[in-house]
Formats: C-alpha cells, sequence, structure tokens
C-alpha cells in the first residue's frame, strides 16, 4: 500500500529526508518533460481521437488522469516545446516550470526565443508576468467602480463568504474597483470559465466575484492593473474621497487615490514598524533587563536588512519572507541578550519562533550543547 511511503518518510533522518526530496524532485521533473515531449507526438499524430477523445485537452483529463490546470499547462509547454524544443531541457533541470512556460509560450519568437529563455530562467511567475508585460505591453484599463447584481440566493451565499448580512448583500452591499496603477504585487490572477448550467449570467458576474482571488497583473512596464471587491462602507468612504478630492483629482480616479491613500498608510506603518519620524529625538537608554528597543535601532535594523527576514541557513540560502516580521534577540533576551543593532534582527514568524526552539527546546528551556 501507498501508506507505506509515509512509514519509510518517517524512519529517514532530517538529511536523508532532504536528499530524498531532491531525488523525488528531479525524478518529477524530468517525468514532466518527458510527459511534454509525448504530447508534442500525440497532438501531431492525433491518435486521440481514435481513442475516442474529441480532444487532446479531454484525453489529458479523460485518459491521463491530469488535472484541469495541469493538462491546460503540459498541453501550452508540448505547443512550445513543439516549436522550440530547447524548453524540454529546461523543465527537466527545473530552470524553468509548467506554469511559467505557460505564461511565456505565446510570446516566444524564432528572433526573441533564445534571448528569452536564458533570461526567464529560475524566474517564478511574477517575474515571467513581468517579461511578457515588456513584449507585449497593454494599454492602461479604464478606472471603473461597479455594483456587483446580486439575487436573493446568491446573496445569501455573499453575505457568508463576506461576513455581511444578508440583507446588505442583497441590497447590493459590494462593488468592484477596478483601475490602472504603478503598484507591484505577486498576487495572482483569476480566471473563470462560466458553466452552461448557470442560471442567469448576472449569477455567473457574482460567481466570479466569489471564487475569484484580487488581481494585481502587469499590463507594460511599470503598468500594472489592480482589481478588487469592498464592501458598502468602503465604497461609501470612496465616493467621499472622490468628492472631498474633486480640485486634486477632478476626475476622481480611484487609482490616485488609491496611492494616495497607499502613501499615508505606510508612513503610519512606517512609524509603527521602523519608528521612523522626521525629526528623530535623542535616543532613548534602555534600561538594564528592560526589553524595550530603541528607536534608532529598529530603524537600523529595519534598513540594514532591508524589510526581509534574516534567517540564513546552514547552505547560505537566506530567508526571502517579507510579511509577518519580528524583531529578533540573535543573543536571546532571556540569556542577557541586548537590545543593540548588533544583537537585533528581523526574522519572520516561523523562523522566530524556530530559532527559539532551537535554543529553549519545545518546553521553553535552554538547551545544553
Amino acid at each position: 500500500m501507498k501508506t507505506d511511503i509515509l512509514v519509510v518518510a518517517a524512519s529517514l533522518t532530517n538529511a536523508e529526508l532532504l536528499a530524498r526530496l531532491q531525488v523525488l524532485a528531479e525524478s518529477e521533473r524530468g517525468a514532466t518533460a518527458e510527459l511534454v515531449a509525448h504530447l508534442v507526438e500525440l497532438e501531431g499524430r492525433k491518435i486521440y481521437l481514435a481513442e475516442g477523445y474529441g480532444s487532446l485537452f479531454v484525453y489529458c483529463t479523460g485518459a491521463l488522469r491530469l488535472s484541469e490546470h495541469v493538462a491546460y499547462n503540459c498541453l501550452e509547454a508540448a505547443r512550445a516545446a513543439r516549436k522550440f524544443p530547447e524548453v524540454l531541457d529546461l523543465l527537466a533541470t527545473g530552470a524553468m516550470n509548467l506554469t511559467t512556460l505557460r505564461i511565456l509560450g505565446p510570446y516566444l519568437t524564432a528572433e526573441n526565443h533564445e534571448a528569452v529563455l536564458a533570461e526567464a530562467a529560475g524566474y517564478n511567475k511574477r517575474e515571467t508576468e513581468m517579461i511578457v508585460a515588456r513584449l507585449a505591453p497593454m494599454p492602461d484599463v479604464p478606472s471603473f467602480l461597479r455594483k456587483l447584481p446580486v439575487s436573493p440566493s446568491w446573496g445569501r451565499a455573499f453575505a457568508a463568504s463576506s461576513g455581511q448580512g444578508t440583507a446588505s448583500a442583497s441590497a447590493g452591499a459590494a462593488a468592484t474597483i477596478a483601475t490602472a496603477s504603478n503598484a507591484d504585487s505577486g498576487a495572482d490572477s483569476a480566471t473563470v470559465n462560466p458553466s452552461p448550467e448557470a442560471p442567469a449570467p448576472q449569477l455567473l458576474t457574482l460567481a466570479a466575484a466569489l471564487r475569484a482571488r484580487p488581481i494585481v497583473a502587469p499590463l507594460a512596464p511599470e503598468r500594472f492593473r489592480v482589481q478588487f471587491t469592498v464592501g458598502k462602507e468602503t465604497h461609501e468612504k470612496l465616493r467621499f474621497a472622490q468628492d472631498m478630492l474633486r480640485r486634486e483629482i477632478p476626475d476622481g480616479d480611484p487609482g490616485a487615490i488609491f496611492d494616495r491613500a497607499l502613501t499615508l498608510l505606510l508612513e503610519e506603518v512606517a512609524r509603527k514598524k521602523m519608528a521612523s519620524t522626521a525629526a528623530p529625538g535623542p535616543d532613548r537608554i534602555t534600561a538594564p533587563g528592560s526589553r524595550h528597543i530603541p528607536a534608532a535601532v529598529k530603524r537600523a535594523v529595519w534598513f540594514r536588512d532591508r524589510g526581509q527576514c534574516a534567517f540564513v541557513s546552514q547552505q547560505g540560502r537566506r530567508c526571502k519572507e517579507r510579511s509577518f516580521l519580528e524583531l529578533h534577540h540573535i543573543h536571546p533576551f532571556a540569556l542577557g541578550g541586548e537590545a543593540t543593532t548588533g544583537n537585533i534582527s528581523l526574522r519572520c514568524h516561523r523562523h522566530n519562533a524556530h530559532e527559539a526552539e532551537r535554543v529553549f527546546g519545545n518546553d521553553g528551556q535552554p538547551t545544553v550543547h
């Protein structure tokens, strides 16, 4: 039984487990490249038609039991591999994965594919989308503010998903805001395929709103599309801001208001997180035994570590987390560590807890080395 694999995995040491995962990942990448290569040949021969499947996609999901997402990615990779076989090597080595190849494939040409593939090697989805935005820039999307249509049944569903009351949801308490800006994010865009069984087109709109994630996608270099849904109170705040800022922003562009709001928010966060101030005062001396970290130390640590977890593994890999950061005592406070710039460093929540367990163990007592 496959459950025996769990027993085998549990018996491995940490080093053996990591080594085994590397072997399995390498094997999976090789199998993926081989699968894509065979799909190239299958698409050319159209054997799937004789097997009773109307398309290669249906064959992949039906006969090969691939998920729709994986099947779609594999087919796009196969089409790219038919034109440029070298992408198979990139898949096998892990320099490129199915998702990044699917995004990049339609924009590869005989003239640019060598340079583009070399540039995209090792890139993630977000970085690959930036290459596409440069290769095929799109115009800014028009700003719009739209009330979502809601039927009583979907109103209840929206209320359940958003935590609002049914009455307010049925009254259309949500609005979708879309605009173009120069903001940056790694959020994924979502594609919703409407079902022919859906009772009405307006319900599809709401279904998409309920299922889709907020969108932040590059349109062109330094231009991004931002789309999200807000509640009734936020919508009223936006309308009020548009009215109050008519002199400064005559067209009431939500993108311009969004930029101003983010600027003010970041200033507030900087004051709280980094003790940022336009006129820093004299440093407060920390009393012996106090956990207080002086503002000057906070500022220095945040700028030194560049707002990123500073945990480094034994192999030299630094954690890339930039969310839920905490100020970490390198020499633990409980063991006499002081709140100095040299002893304070940024850690994400998980690495802060990891280092605490490494020193104190799960019982909170210092570990004897």
